[in-house]
């Protein structure tokens, strides 16, 4: 049997172009040109039939490295926590005050694109900082 070592992390979302993009600026993402022949995901979209417009979005990482994301619409919202978040690994290496500042810092940058900060864990060494995407998806930064 072979070693898989390709994945793709699946989101289920209400907007996927919105939830992309959200991620897309947390991890330095791209979102992938559209399909061939189709100079913009607007006129691929425009391709499809009313309800499958906009049921989906990838991103991926530019270097090739981190795991495709992939987000597609469902029509239920979320209700309950998440069973798999994403640990966002900002401050890697660092310890005390140097950690959580750079955690606080990247905090701000996500707020502003949308994203809700829940609560600081802190012991005084080790930090992480628990998050929500635009749609409510829990992740933290560690």
């Amino acid at each position: 049997m072979p070693l898989i070592r390709e994945f793709q992390v699946t989101f289920d979302c209400a907007d996927p172009e919105r939830v992309a993009r959200f991620w897309c600026e947390v991890l330095g993402y791209a979102v992938p040109p559209p399909p061939g022949g189709f100079a913009t995901w607007a006129e691929y979209d425009r391709s499809r039939p009313a309800e499958e417009r906009g049921a989906w979005r990838a991103c991926a990482d530019p270097s090739g490295a981190g795991p495709r994301l992939y987000f597609q619409r469902v029509p239920e919202g979320k209700v309950v926590k998440n069973r798999v978040h994403l640990d966002v690994r900002v401050a890697t290496g660092l310890v005390g005050e140097e950690r959580l500042a750079v955690l606080e810092a990247e905090c701000t940058r996500l707020v502003a694109f949308g994203a809700v900060r829940e609560r600081l864990l802190y012991d005084g060494h080790d930090a992480c900082i628990v998050m929500r995407d635009v749609e409510g998806n829990e992740f933290c930064l560690d």
